[in-house]
């Protein structure tokens, strides 16, 4: 990745990818970063921010609005977090074998987690958790929306990856952050719809999203959930 500027506006030049339009996006974390086509020199990529400055602006803006009421989570007990859409009170346990359990409709956690490693130690063991249980959920997901979508993914791995809920990668294998478990059922399937179909379509095109109405047709009402309501899908 490449950091450029445009007069003031600053983003991050992706690598060029076989599409014939300019995709810029507003990542989770506020960044804009832009994929042209291979064609495109990054002279010609400037010059496409230049001219889409307007539209940048509206939504960084829409971006500030949304993330100004970021939740901050708090590692004591009677604290809310999300597992598939659900809010689970947090109950900090002396004693019990894994270091997080979802039991009786708390999350318990250890006490000494917190008293040993602080919130960093607490963030990985919820990490963890989501790690271990969104797999199979996940592929079972993947696997049931592949055969609507017609594409085969290559493999499916749930990990940290920045600031974009999943990515499809050119090999077909398929990423998808371990927040997304945070989210409900429907949102999980709209992420999961998204990615599958840029195994037809590595752009945002219209032919793209036309893919995804086939198989979500309220693919709109999704899309616009996860961006009023991505920021509160955090630890």
């Amino acid at each position: 990745m490449q950091l450029r500027q445009v007069r003031d506006i600053e983003y991050q030049l992706l690598p060029g990818a076989d599409r014939q339009t300019t995709d810029i996006v507003i990542e989770r974390n506020g960044m804009i970063t832009v994929r042209p086509p291979l064609r495109m020199t990054p002279e010609q990529v400037d010059e496409t921010v230049l001219s889409k400055r307007m539209w940048i602006y509206r939504n960084l803006a829409d971006w500030r609005d949304l993330n100004a009421t970021r939740v901050t989570r708090e590692w004591v007990s009677g604290e809310s977090f999300l597992y598939l859409g659900s809010s689970y009170r947090l109950e900090l346990v002396k004693e019990q074998d894994e270091p997080l359990k979802l039991k009786d409709g708390r999350f318990c956690l250890l006490r000494s987690i917190i008293e040993v490693g602080g919130s960093e130690a607490a963030h990985k063991a919820f990490e963890a958790f989501y790690l271990e249980k969104g797999l199979a959920r996940i592929k079972k997901r993947v696997a049931f929306f592949a055969s609507k979508v017609g594409k085969s993914p290559g493999s499916i791995h749930i990990k940290d990856i920045g600031y974009r809920w999943a990515s499809c990668l050119k090999n077909g294998d398929l990423h998808f952050h371990w927040k997304c478990l945070m989210a409900p059922l429907t949102i999980i399937d709209y992420i999961i719809v998204h990615e599958l179909c840029h195994l037809h379509h590595r752009d945002h095109s219209e032919v793209f999203w036309n893919e995804v109405d086939k198989v979500l047709p309220d693919y709109r009402d999704r899309k616009e959930w996860l961006r009023m309501r991505g920021a509160e899908l955090d630890l």
